[in-house]
């Protein structure tokens, strides 16, 4: 009880105060929409309440699962791409030496930095949104798994050696179950990125989504709708990662089980 008490305090207690701002008169209305319209307003969006959102009346839900199979596209690879590497990087020392200081040079670039040359890559539609998500996942995932596979026990892989283990067997059966609860670490920061980024592109390279009406609602001055599809994104983001962290908690259930022997 004290601890849902604790986690809806500070959210209450801000979206009471955005309520009692916005009825204030201090800014106009149409300026900071208070809690209460955003609401209505979502309401339209999702089930054609009033009509209160004109054309986006009822059509929240394709616009999310626009998103979503970006997210969810992007993701994917970048996280099959990011983990295989990563485990190559951090196991065999010829792929690091030879691949390693092309990608830190690659790091430091901001993925929105490549929206022009997606565009002319990829055109105006999916796959510009798509790679930007791959982008912008993929370095959290690649580090995070070369971080986990070199703090690998090395005691571990000697005792493996000497009875007869197979590099593909150390692989399997002591390096990849030691690097998950890093490997994991990175796929919970990286759906983050990859939310950011498909909002990002869809400002930008795309025509649907999330981030379109947010971005089309913005120049026909619907703060509310903007409002509206910035919470949007925000509980599908945590959505995802209650999702991943319910996989890490069930793949590493050991974790759990020695802690409660303690």
């Amino acid at each position: 009880m004290r601890a849902s008490f604790l986690r809806s305090f500070v959210p209450l207690a801000l979206i009471v105060s955005w309520e009692l701002f916005s009825r204030s008169g201090w800014i106009p209305p149409s300026l900071l929409p208070a809690p209460s319209r955003v609401l209505m307003t979502l309401a339209d969006w999702i089930f054609a309440t009033d009509g209160s959102t004109l054309s986006y009346s009822g059509a929240w839900l394709g616009s999310a699962e626009a998103s979503l199979a970006r997210v969810a596209c992007g993701y994917a690879l970048a996280s099959f791409v990011g983990i295989g590497l990563g485990v190559a990087i951090g196991w065999w020392r010829w792929v690091e030496q030879a691949i390693e200081p092309t990608l830190q040079l690659l790091r430091p670039i901001p993925p929105v930095s490549w929206i022009p040359l997606a565009i002319i890559w990829f055109g105006i539609a999916n796959k510009p949104a798509i790679f930007l998500v791959f982008l912008g996942a993929f370095f959290p995932i690649l580090l995070n798994t070369i971080h986990g596979v070199k703090a690998t026990d090395r005691q571990l892989i000697r005792a493996a050696a000497m009875m007869g283990a197979t590099q593909q067997q150390m692989l399997r059966f002591i390096v990849l179950p030691a690097a998950l609860p890093s490997i994991f670490a990175g796929l919970r920061i990286a759906i983050g990125s990859a939310w950011m980024l498909t909002v990002t592109a869809e400002m930008v390279a795309v025509k649907s989504g999330l981030g379109y009406s947010l971005w089309d609602s913005y120049y026909f001055l619907r703060y509310d709708l903007v409002i509206a599809a910035m919470i949007s994104i925000g509980v599908l983001g945590y959505l995802s990662d209650l999702m991943m962290k319910a996989l890490m908690n069930r793949v590493l259930h050991w974790q759990h089980r020695g802690a409660n022997k303690r």
